[in-house]
């Protein structure tokens, strides 16, 4: 589904990645500064005037090895004894400790100083990148051409790149942070942004009075006859009950269409004539529904094109009689902005609730897909991609975008 504009949107997305790098790798790098190591020799000088100083052991050793000499020696002839001259030491005296043979002297803790080169080295570390308008234009001028030639309407266009310009030029991003995680994110977000928040319809029924009365509206050969009954058949395999009124009673071969689909459905019809009136048509449906407890109305209508005046009065007068609680604009994708315009002049005139997207599987361009819900401020139910009954499946924005830019959830 939308393979052109996937491996497209895939491709720009790779360049503004490099267009990111560039920018980091253009950053002008730091170089650190190494401080120059200042030596403490105060404890040096007071160590060596230390250790000229005469410890009281060394002092002791010398008396008592001369006091033990002279008890030794033969007595001889007694000599005159000479009272020998001790000369004063004049050198400052320490006192030491009996205990300790020597001096410790404890060095002071040196606290580390964060000086200006390093306070600088973390800086460079933690510094930022702000990309500017001249490092991603290239690619954002080349993202605007894919997105308008793949359909996405001009203002939607602009708003993606409104979002991506916001996001990217002028924000402070981390250095470290990967290129190609700030793209994903931010064209993940601009995508997201245009897209809306999908339509729960199960839980929409879940939430309000029952019968639920949707009433679907489109133009001529769109899918919509088609896409009731595979509405029919996802209700049916979420637990609710379904009755459906064949309201199309302008074109030929309509009634019988839709009764062969709910023939294989299971679901019940409620039908008139061909060429009766509509409105009586749906409200019977609406009586049986209330009658007979059932949770969902759908309501088939002929297919018209906007500017048919008459039919467009005739889709006014089936809301007044109806009252649905929904209504729902059926398209095909491959109309690519034809569709897009085509809902905003039904909005205008009949209203829209949620918009369904038919051939989805068949368009790889994806514009319509992409502008409807912006252009219209309505959301996407479904998108029909294929002929099968079960082909229907409930428009998850986010899961849309994981797709287009080959990312995960």
């Amino acid at each position: 589904m939308f393979e052109g504009l996937k491996s497209r949107l895939q491709k720009v997305q790779q360049k503004l990645g490099s267009s990111i790098k560039a920018a980091v790798a253009s950053t002008p790098e730091e170089e650190e500064v190494q401080q120059p190591q200042i030596r403490d020799t105060s404890s040096v000088q007071v160590e060596t005037v230390l250790s000229e100083i005469p410890t009281a052991s060394e002092a002791d050793e010398v008396v008592s090895s001369t006091v033990v000499e002279s008890f030794l020696e033969p007595e001889v002839v007694p000599e005159p004894i000479v009272t020998p001259v001790v000369r004063q030491d004049l050198s400052p005296k320490v006192k030491q400790p009996a205990e300790e043979p020597s001096i410790v002297t404890p060095v002071p803790e040196k606290k580390e100083k964060v000086g200006f080169f390093k306070k600088m080295k973390v800086f460079v570390k933690e510094r930022e990148l702000i990309l500017a308008e001249s490092d991603v234009k290239d690619v954002l001028d080349e993202l605007e051409m894919v997105l308008l030639e793949n359909d996405v309407a001009l203002p939607v266009t602009e708003e993606i790149l409104r979002h991506i310009r916001h996001d990217l030029i002028g924000s402070h991003r981390k250095i470290g942070t990967s290129p190609d995680l700030i793209v994903m994110e931010t064209l993940k977000d601009a995508l997201l942004d245009v897209l809306g928040e999908g339509f729960d319809l199960p839980a929409y029924i879940r939430t309000h009075d029952r019968p639920v009365k949707i009433l679907f509206t489109g133009v001529n050969g769109t899918g919509k006859t088609t896409t009731v009954a595979k509405v029919g058949a996802f209700l049916l395999k979420n637990g609710f009950s379904v009755v459906i009124g064949a309201g199309d009673t302008f074109r030929a071969g309509a009634i019988e269409q839709i009764d062969i689909h709910a023939e294989r459905l299971g679901i019940k019809v409620i039908q008139h004539q061909q060429g009766g009136d509509p409105s009586a048509v749906l409200f019977d449906t609406v009586q049986y529904a209330i009658s007979h407890q059932i949770d969902v109305v759908l309501a088939d209508t002929a297919g018209r094109f906007h500017n048919r005046a008459n039919l467009m009065n005739q889709l006014a007068k089936v809301k007044r009689v109806m009252k649905p609680d929904l209504v729902v604009y059926v398209d095909e994708a491959v109309a690519g902005n034809d569709a897009v315009i085509r809902a905003e002049e039904f909005e205008k005139t009949v209203g829209a609730d949620a918009v369904v997207l038919t051939k989805a599987d068949m368009d790889p361009k994806g514009g319509a897909a992409i502008s409807i819900a912006h252009t219209i401020g309505k959301p996407l139910m479904f998108l029909g991609v294929g002929q099968g009954y079960e082909d229907l499946i409930p428009f998850t924005p986010a899961t849309v975008v994981d797709d287009l830019l080959g990312g995960e959830s």
